[in-house]
């Protein structure tokens, strides 16, 4: 009598398996797209209640996702955060990868590489890893995977000429079937130069502009804010194309789709600065076959988290001696509660090393910061210099060649840190 418990749930089992004939069928592996903007900081969308900006396609991943409310960029300049991205490394573990407009050594694996020698089909259009070299390390693609930018479209001054919707549909086309895809949207907005009056000339108001109260409320501002405000529509009207493509063709509940930005707003104590506005930035998440929508969480997510929760998601396990220093979030993904859910997550990490050749003998400014729940610590290694650059530009006011940081510099070291990218 002892094992009748048992005989009968093994009578149960049998019986199941005969009247369903074979084992459950497992899920397909999902697609993974990957929507970035460039330069953006965390509130200016409509989902967070930024009035300035309307933006249906963030809104319909939050709104059919999870909306997450403090997610942190690895660093406040565009190469190292993406290679941290990317790789799910920490910048300062990334060599040259981890500093602005440098190169990208084969050595350290970015999850587009992962997913294709795992058999999916990967590709990007727009802005994938950069600024920077990527060819001059041996790589024959991107990280972020081969490029599709063919399709370009008219468009206003100060932005991007490429189709991101109709390249990606063109990437669609030439995926083999049934093979998944990984897809890297790289938008070029809302990089400066911003159109001047573009805002404006769309019908915002400069009362819709809030400004934040580092800047002075000053008309010229207001008024940037809104261009600005422009240039992530323009990108979010691609990323509605892109979602409704995708539901035609019966892929999109078995895509996981993540939407934020590399770093915050081009404005000053924003981008190229470990402060708030510098990298705290817009994340929503949407996976229709796996993940209960309509929730907001506010636990503390760094971009580092992502390639893990990318792996974890599609089933690829990084290599054996590759340890990554992010941690997936692919449980609080699959859960249904909502606010902070996982106490242990108790701070993201941040740096930067340098952006632009502002100051003398091109030296940067390094940072490290920690961001918790209610403060952010900045670590400023050389607080001796200018933060946001040295009074007169280098020389006669223009920017080092190559050559002449190898020659003046004080140092070998500096000489990686040469930069030519003008940006702020």
């Amino acid at each position: 009598m002892k094992q009748f418990p048992f005989l009968l749930w093994l009578w149960a089992l049998l019986a199941a398996a005969c009247t369903t004939g074979q084992a459950p069928e497992q899920p397909a592996r999902p697609n993974v797209l990957l929507i970035i903007t460039d330069d953006q900081s965390y509130p200016h969308t409509s989902a967070y209640g930024y009035e300035a900006t309307q933006t249906p396609g963030f809104d319909r991943i939050a709104g059919e996702g999870v909306l997450f409310t403090r997610a942190f960029a690895a660093s406040p300049g565009c190469s190292p955060s993406r290679a941290a991205l990317l790789t799910g490394l920490n910048c300062w573990q990334l060599g040259a990868a981890g500093t602005h407009a440098s190169h990208f050594d084969p050595q350290y694996h970015s999850y587009p590489e992962l997913l294709q020698q795992a058999g999916y089909f990967t590709g990007y259009t727009g802005k994938g890893w950069g600024p920077g070299n990527w060819e001059i390390s041996g790589r024959k693609q991107n990280p972020a995977g081969p490029a599709y930018n063919l399709h370009t479209l008219e468009s206003p001054p100060g932005i991007s000429d490429k189709d991101y919707a109709r390249n990606f549909e063109a990437f669609l086309s030439q995926k083999p079937p049934g093979q998944p895809f990984c897809f890297w949207m790289g938008g070029h907005e809302p990089h400066r130069q911003f159109g001047k009056g573009l805002g404006m000339q769309a019908g915002k108001s400069l009362a819709q502009a809030e400004v934040p109260a580092f800047l002075p409320d000053h008309e010229e501002i207001r008024a940037d804010l809104l261009d600005y405000a422009f240039e992530i529509e323009w990108f979010d009207a691609h990323v509605v194309r892109v979602l409704e493509l995708l539901e035609e063709k019966g892929e999109l509940d078995n895509t996981l789709v993540i939407m934020t930005s590399d770093n915050g707003m081009a404005f000053p104590r924003a981008k190229a600065n470990v402060y708030e506005y510098g990298i705290h930035v817009p994340l929503a998440i949407r996976w229709g076959a796996a993940v209960p929508g309509g929730r907001t969480l506010t636990d503390l997510v760094g971009f580092t988290d992502l390639a893990p929760t990318i792996l974890e998601a599609t089933g690829v396990a990084p290599p054996a001696d590759y340890p990554l220093s992010g941690s997936s979030i692919l449980p609080l993904l699959l859960a249904r509660q909502q606010g902070q859910l996982d106490s242990s997550r108790r701070a993201v990490y941040a740096s930067r090393e340098r952006h632009s050749s502002s100051r003398y003998h091109s030296l940067g400014y390094p940072q490290r910061a920690m961001r918790t729940g209610q403060y952010l610590y900045i670590r400023n290694f050389k607080p001796e210099r200018w933060p946001a650059g040295a009074p007169q530009k280098y020389g006669l006011g223009n920017y080092p060649t190559a050559e002449e940081v190898r020659q003046q510099v004080p140092g070998p070291m500096h000489a990686a840190y040469h930069d030519i990218d003008p940006c702020p």
